[in-house]
Order: structure tokens, then C-alpha cells, then sequence
């Protein structure tokens, strides 16, 4: 089984093609720009997507990386960071990756207009393609409504503290998995993939994505200093996800004295230590990592679909990846 180092390894020619081809996208005269994305860039973070794209295409196609795999992976981590910038404006955030964002350095007016400018170059990467421009445009345009859709029902449910089981996981898909299956599908297309591939790395990133939300919401109840997020942050907005959603089926006589804690956080900041002991107490971490295994699972087994061979091995070993990430 190769680990995350291993796999980037082994993808490392087409990587440093795709990393390339973002630098070059992100080139401006705006001197205060090009300081800023490069700041950026120098602290990467895990590039789960390109890595997803460059295996669906190769898992696809026997080994085939085409250009416009390369543009659609670069477009992927383009569109990803760009909802980074945007979210620590909305979420307040003043680190990320273990450094200070945009947002506290610049403002949020900088950080705002810089996920405009990495979220157009993505859009110019896709238009750059030499063939289905217009079906991959549709794939990423869902992918944006979604993310739009997921924030404001987030928000919806972070204020009324009612968020369900089926909540949580439509948020998580929009958020999160969405942009996934636009990488996967996208990558799939960009080697004319058949439908039947096309359909099994839909559904294995649909629940990749899905694993990797549930790891880092885990994450927010665990103290750990590799983790790079600060513990807690989900509470503090008020989102509540499967750890705690887990412990609140355990101890369904307390779910309305629960949610009231949380919706009162901002006021009663003290509550949020009841909230972690209650989901400790009530097993919601180990019940969260079975749901976690779960999606892990569903992920390994659409690889079936496709040819075996290396590619769609290394998809397995990224699902396992996103399972055991320690940050």
C-alpha cells in the first residue's frame, strides 16, 4: 500500500505539470498579487485533488494523462483554494495550514477578491480545453451552486441548532464532495472514459469526499497539535456534525438540552467543554469513525469498475489515506 508521499511520487512528472500550470495562471502585474499567491503557494496543502484527477484519468485510460487532465486538475486546485480564501472571511478565520490567512493580514476585502481572481483562472483553465468545454463547465458550475447551496443551509441549521443526520450529510456533500466528484468526473472525461468508468469514480469521489469531512470534523474534537485546525472551531460556529450528531442518537434524552448549548455557544462560550466531555462520554468519536470506515468502504468498492492495475490501487490507498490523515 503506498502512502500519501509515495503516491505523489510516483504522480510527480504530471504533478509538476499541474503545479506549473497553476503558477502560471496565477501571473498578474499586480505586484501585491503575484507576493500573495506565491505565499500561497509555497505553503500548499494536501493537493488531494489533483492527485484524485491525474489517478481517475490514469485509472481510466490505461496510463493516459491528456492536457486537459492537467488543466482540469490545475482548475480543481485553483477552485478549491478559492473557496479557502472566501470561507476564512465567512468563518473569521486568521489561520490556516499553521499560518496566518489573507483575511488577517490583508483584510477581508483582499481575501474576497483574491478567491475572485484564483476561482476566474480556474474557470480560464477549463475554457482552455480542447474538447467537452462546455459539459465540463456544466460539472464545476453544479459544483459552485452547490457550495453555495451548503453554506446557507449550513448557516440555516447553525442557527437553529436542528441539523439532522440527513442535513449534515447534504451539507458535507455540497461543501466538500462536490468539488471531489467535479475533479474525478472532469479527469474521466479528459480521457474519454466510458460511462461505466465514468460513473464508478463518481461514486468512489462522492464518498471520498464524504471520508475526508468526516475525518476533519472528527478532528474538532481531538487535541492534537499535527492537526493544523484549531480544536473546537466547528462548535464555536455552531455547526453540528456527525461526532456529535453520533452521541446525540446515544443519549437521545438529552438531544434538546444539547442543542440549545450549542446554539447559545457564542453568548455561553463555557458550554462548549460540556459539549466535547457529552460527545466523548457517549461514544460519538468511535461511532463517527465507523460512519468514516463506512464511506471508506463504499469508496474502495466502485474501483471495482474500473481496469486494475496501479492507478486504481493508488485510489484505494488515497481512500485509507484520507482515513488515517493525522492533519
Amino acid at each position: 500500500m503506498m502512502d500519501r508521499t509515495e503516491i505523489m511520487a510516483y504522480l510527480r512528472e504530471d504533478m509538476d505539470r499541474v503545479n506549473d500550470l497553476i503558477l502560471r495562471s496565477l501571473d498578474s502585474d499586480i505586484d501585491l498579487l503575484n507576493h500573495t499567491n506565491r505565499a500561497l503557494l509555497s505553503r500548499r496543502g494536501k493537493q488531494l485533488r489533483p492527485m484524485l484527477a491525474l489517478l481517475a484519468a490514469r485509472a481510466c485510460s490505461g496510463g493516459i494523462v491528456t492536457e486537459d487532465t492537467i488543466r482540469f486538475a490545475a482548475a480543481s486546485e485553483l477552485l478549491h483554494n478559492a473557496t479557502l480564501l472566501h470561507d476564512d472571511v465567512a468563518d473569521g478565520s486568521t489561520q490556516r495550514r499553521g499560518a496566518p490567512t489573507v483575511m488577517s493580514l490583508l483584510g477581508s476585502r483582499a481575501s474576497v477578491l483574491l478567491g475572485d481572481f484564483w476561482l476566474v483562472r480556474a474557470v480560464g483553465r477549463i475554457l482552455d480545453a480542447t474538447r467537452e468545454t462546455d459539459r465540463v463547465i456544466r460539472i464545476f458550475s453544479k459544483t459552485l451552486s452547490d457550495l453555495a447551496e451548503g453554506e446557507m443551509l449550513q448557516l440555516q441549521k447553525a442557527s437553529a441548532g436542528d441539523t439532522t443526520q440527513e442535513d449534515y450529510l447534504r451539507i458535507i456533500y455540497n461543501k466538500t464532495a462536490s468539488l471531489f466528484v467535479a475533479t474525478a468526473q472532469s479527469a474521466a472525461v479528459s480521457v474519454q472514459a466510458t460511462p461505466e468508468q465514468e460513473e464508478a469514480v463518481h461514486a468512489y469521489a462522492e464518498a471520498l469526499g464524504i471520508a475526508f469531512q468526516i475525518k476533519d470534523d472528527i478532528f474538532d474534537y481531538e487535541e492534537d497539535a499535527r492537526i493544523g485546525k484549531p480544536v473546537g472551531q466547528d462548535l464555536h460556529e455552531q455547526k453540528i456534525t456527525q461526532p456529535l450528531l453520533c452521541a446525540l442518537e446515544a443519549a437521545p434524552d438529552r438531544d434538546e438540552e444539547i442543542r440549545s448549548m450549542v446554539v447559545s455557544i457564542a453568548d455561553v462560550p463555557s458550554v462548549q467543554a460540556d459539549i466535547v466531555r457529552f460527545v466523548k462520554e457517549n461514544g460519538g468519536l468511535e461511532s463517527a469513525r465507523r460512519h468514516l470506515d463506512k464511506y471508506v468502504d463504499q469508496a474502495v468498492a466502485a474501483l471495482q469498475a474500473l481496469p486494475s492495475g496501479r492507478d486504481r490501487d493508488a485510489l484505494a490507498d488515497l481512500a485509507h489515506f484520507v482515513a488515517d490523515r493525522k492533519s
